[in-house]
């Protein structure tokens, strides 16, 4: 196997104009291979940590000359001649390297950009697609396309609305990914007119969706209905719905308190009731961040009143980390997780948390970040580990389509070997 001639990091801007950490892996044999790392906004607190450089005069503090020096003052030594094809062995590398629980020595984008690079490499020497050498490391078969959750209205900290929920996501089931992602751009761009109809904005945000100034969530699910049949599709058969409310965001001193008309604090139980007459109104299949990071008993309440009939999905609450998957587990707290590499900071630890999600009946979202770049590893990921589901924005930003390209290339090259969940995803 090829070993490593040079590991060389650099700092590159995300969609949002922002710094990140890119890193180049050059083999022996004249491979190069490239991995840059996305960032968060709306951020779990135990989330790994990113490591950002504080400096006010360069980016407004938010630079990672830092981490790149770390990759390359700090790792790069001892990766050089260290051979592809192990990387079990080259995560836990870098894990003792930094020797911190939450990456604070070396930062989790310096970690991660080495770990996916590592990652892409060895898949160019042995000349497979990353989605193959994925299912390879995680054991699975490989060939199912995601079901796309497509933010296309947004709230909360993605917009300066009223709106407390943070995303609005359809969701296209279509007789293929290549179906579905044409059912999506056309629902989209129906809602944009409908938008431009209402003198609403219609420009975009940092994943692609618009932030009209809409009052409530009634509102957004009407809009959201009109596209869907003005696009030719029934909304409930071909077009469901997914929300991530981000509830962290506006939990307050024990209490949700909310900007829109259901009130202005709320205990768990009533948003619990609320999502669920939302739920029988609209075709909503998953609730993402439904309570907050914390509130473990909301939790284990929201799920044993709706956890049979949704997709409750912890993000902050998860923050893709096996030990609070575990404990989400062992508390019957959630029925699912969004899936971020850079949360956790390393291709090994993530494939071992959706190892135990599988293994505890969870459902697995991979999902991209609001600040992106144009790799398209989370693509390959979804497909190497069977997810079933994917996030990565809306219909508009090349940042984002350039997942949903990857996965176009994927099934065609997988051809009669791919498969497709569509609905029965949602089924419990």
């Amino acid at each position: 196997m090829a070993k490593i001639s040079y590991v060389v990091a650099r700092e590159i801007l995300d969609s949002r104009g922002f710094p990140t950490v890119e890193v180049d892996i050059i083999t022996d044999n004249q491979v190069m291979a490239r991995a840059a790392v996305p960032s968060g906004a709306s951020t779990g607190t135990f989330e790994a940590l990113e490591l950002r450089d504080g400096d006010q005069k360069r980016y407004l503090g938010k630079g990672v000359l830092q981490a790149v020096k770390n990759v390359n003052d700090v790792l790069a030594r001892p990766l050089k001649g260290y051979e592809l094809g192990r990387q079990e062995e080259l995560d836990q590398l870098l894990l003792d390297l930094d020797g911190t629980e939450n990456k604070a020595k070396l930062g989790a984008n310096a970690i991660l950009g080495v770990s996916l690079a590592y990652a892409r490499a060895t898949a160019q020497v042995r000349s497979l697609p990353l989605y193959q050498l994925i299912a390879e490391l995680s054991g699975s078969k490989g060939g199912q396309l995601p079901v796309p959750l497509m933010n296309v209205i947004n709230g909360g900290r993605h917009a300066d609305n009223p709106l407390d929920i943070q995303e609005f996501m359809i969701v296209p089931v279509g007789k293929n990914f290549r179906e579905s992602l044409r059912m999506g751009a056309e629902v989209f761009h129906h809602l944009k007119k409908i938008l431009v109809e209402k003198n609403l904005s219609s420009a975009v945000g940092d994943e692609g969706g618009f932030a009209p100034d809409l009052k409530h969530p009634l509102e957004v699910l009407q809009c959201l209905s009109r596209a869907t049949e003005q696009a030719g599709y029934g909304f409930g058969q071909d077009v469901l719905v997914a929300l991530d409310v981000a509830a962290s965001e506006f939990y307050k001193n024990g209490s949700y308190q909310l900007r829109t008309e259901e009130g202005s604090k709320q205990t768990a139980q009533e948003l619990i009731s609320y999502y669920e007459r939302l739920a029988e109104q609209f075709p909503i299949v998953s609730i993402e961040d439904g309570l907050a990071e914390d509130d473990w008993a909301g939790w284990q309440a929201l799920t044993a009143q709706l956890g049979k009939k949704l997709c409750l999905v912890g993000d902050d609450l998860f923050v893709t980390n096996e030990r609070r998957l575990r404990q989400g587990l062992e508390q019957q707290a959630g029925n699912a997780i969004l899936i971020k590499l850079n949360q956790i900071g390393t291709l090994t630890e993530t494939l071992r948390t959706i190892a135990l999600a599988k293994k505890g009946g969870f459902k697995t979202i991979i999902s991209h970040r609001s600040g992106e770049t144009e790799d398209t590893t989370i693509a390959d990921l979804a497909v190497g580990v069977d997810a079933g589901l994917i996030k990565t924005g809306s219909l508009s930003r090349s940042e984002r389509l350039a997942k949903y390209n990857q996965l176009l290339r994927i099934e065609e090259e997988l051809g009669a070997r791919a498969n497709f969940p569509g609905q029965k995803i949602f089924h419990y």
